[in-house]
């Protein structure tokens, strides 16, 4: 995980350099003064020109750190942003490559975390923990170099503290990481409570509750709460320990160090030793405080990275092959061979050694009982799964031999649920074909029965539509999704309850769309409204074992079975 996080910084290996050298240089003008303040007191310096000398060599070596010290301050904080921006594109590419399934366990609020404030807290860490770290290194070693040279015994007080210091810091590391790991977890369901409550709103609105989700937002919020106070407990123990050294460190050096002036004849330790010591100690101990506060970003900055790492190592099964075909120009038939699927969190089959041959250009539909396995088999056609056992192949090669961008770019989907993008029409209908110019889209706008309305609208084509479609109707959006499909011209076509939950009219608007867009396509309907499929080429009518019975409508309503059933008690709704 460290080598992964090192990284990060190869690319912009120029400005960690520029960081760390002016942090170098800017530790070794601090450790300067407390020379120059011994070299004054003890008499060195008499005249007033040789003390004025000194005074303006010192203003030249702070208006160098401020230089420094600004481009630490600058450049640092760029090098943090650049290292945060990779990780970001990283972390969202990664996710656009994930398997369809991985996103059905986890909620957006969370991978939302992942990718915003986590990825924040990581960037802080990146430029502020190197720095610290080496500004205290410097001035750890310099300072106790420099001291041991001043006096020996009071140094070996100060080398028993820092390490006594240093074992606690190690003993409370494991509780820090831990309590900032469930932060991290209680932030991202925090999270993922305000988008789910913010994104169902017209729902709360519309069933009065309002104060059941301000009542469950406060439990949530209150978890996140005790997380936070138990992190603070734990730093707020690690900090003042550290200061409690710190003080009786320097009540110690004070109490010795006086002892030894008052004692100078035998000991050769001068007043001015003592205030050159303190202040060295200054450096010598505040570096070890400055690392609390740098443990803090590092603990926290570290528990964020291992939620980026968790991710970046989850395996994405469904891929290309190495050797997969790549621009097949597909005719449209589709067999499933033998096939056997279940999900992963139900370990009971869906489809159990099932097999359907769909002639390039054909309409079929698929009805059945809820649960039977219709949306399945439209997932199973794009490889948004992969089958258990046996094979789906097209044009009698297998889907797994295909290129996936291929094999999805071939496909056509129109589901119920439509969603919509924040943006203009334009940019959702565009969203079939990117590259596509304005008239084809207006040309897929028409062809979708959409046309007449947008122009009807004062911005037109750049209408916005608000958050997932909000300023639309369901048939509104339904015809736009069909006109992004219309854009994109796939081969093969499959609508899944495209018009189950709309009205009449409208259903009738969508279905001329429809029966447009399928024309010489390979279409796949899974319907619930028996009377949108009479036209259909087969039906194929689903049960829990399979295929129960197929033909055309009139050839099933002639059977008076499983299909006339179904078909009969529709009309009586």
């Amino acid at each position: 995980m460290f080598k992964k996080f090192c990284s990060y910084y190869k690319k912009h290996i120029k400005l960690l350099i520029l960081d760390i050298a002016c942090v170098f240089i800017m530790a070794g003008i601090d450790l300067i003064f407390p020379l120059a303040t011994r070299s004054v007191l003890s008499g060195k310096y008499s005249t007033v020109n040789a003390i004025i000398s000194v005074g303006i060599i010192l203003l030249m070596f702070y208006l160098l750190r401020f230089c420094f010290a600004f481009i630490i301050g600058y450049y640092g904080h760029y090098l943090g942003i650049k290292v945060e921006t990779d990780m970001r594109s990283d972390l969202f590419k990664k996710f656009e490559t994930l398997d369809y399934q991985y996103f059905e366990n986890k909620k957006s609020g969370e991978l939302l975390a992942n990718l915003t404030t986590h990825l924040h807290d990581l960037s802080e860490a990146a430029h502020h923990v190197p720095e610290d770290l080496l500004v205290s290194l410097v001035m750890i070693f310099g300072s106790f170099i420099i001291l041991l040279f001043i006096n020996v015994y009071l140094t070996l007080i100060c080398f028993v503290s820092i390490l006594a210091l240093l074992i606690f810091a190690l003993f409370r590391r494991r509780k820090l990481m831990t309590s900032f790991r469930k932060v991290r977890i209680e932030q991202g369901e925090l999270s993922a409570k305000v988008e789910s409550s913010l994104s169902g709103i017209s729902l709360t609105k519309a069933y009065n509750n309002e104060q059941y989700e301000i009542d469950n937002f406060a439990i949530t919020n209150m978890e996140y709460q005790n997380a936070r106070k138990q992190s603070f407990k734990e730093l707020g123990l690690f900090s003042s320990t550290i200061n409690l050294f710190t003080n009786i460190t320097n009540l110690l050096l004070l109490v010795v160090g006086s002892l030894m002036v008052i004692h100078q004849d035998k000991t050769g330790f001068k007043l001015e030793d003592l205030v050159a010591f303190f202040l060295y100690i200054n450096f010598l101990i505040s570096p070890v405080s400055k690392l609390s506060n740098t443990m803090e970003q590092w603990q926290q900055g570290w528990s964020s990275f291992e939620r980026f790492y968790n991710v970046m190592q989850t395996k994405t099964t469904i891929v290309s092959k190495p050797d997969c075909i790549k621009n097949h120009e597909f005719i449209g038939n589709i067999c499933f061979d033998n096939v056997t699927f279940h999900y992963e969190s139900d370990s009971k089959d869906v489809l159990n050694h099932f097999s359907l041959n769909i002639k390039a250009g054909q309409k079929i539909a698929l009805v059945g009982e809820t649960g039977v396995g219709k949306s399945t088999i439209s997932k199973l056609i794009p490889r948004f799964y992969d089958v258990n056992e046996g094979n789906i192949l097209i044009d009698d090669i297998n889907i797994k031999d295909y290129d996936l961008y291929s094999l999805r770019s071939s496909i056509g989907h129109v589901q119920q649920d439509v969603f919509i993008f924040w943006g203009t029409i334009k940019d959702n209908i565009l969203y079939g074909k990117p590259n596509a110019s304005f008239d084809e889209v207006v040309e897929a706008a028409k062809k979708a029965n959409i046309h007449d309305f947008i122009m009807s609208l004062p911005d037109k084509y750049d209408t916005m539509t608000g958050e997932k479609g909000v300023r639309l109707s369901g048939g509104q959006k339904q015809r736009i999704s069909i006109a992004r499909l219309f854009l994109k011209n796939p081969k093969m076509i499959i609508l899944d309850e495209a018009t189950s939950s709309l009205d009449n009219i409208t259903e009738k608007l969508i279905q001329e769309s429809l029966n447009e867009l399928s024309i010489n396509r390979t279409t796949i309907t899974i319907a619930h409204r028996l009377t949108t499929i009479k036209n259909c080429d087969n039906i194929i009518v689903l049960g829990k074992d399979g295929i129960v019975e197929q033909g055309t409508h009139e050839e099933l309503l002639q059977l008076n079975k499983a299909y006339a059933t179904m078909y009969y008690a529709s009309l009586e709704k």
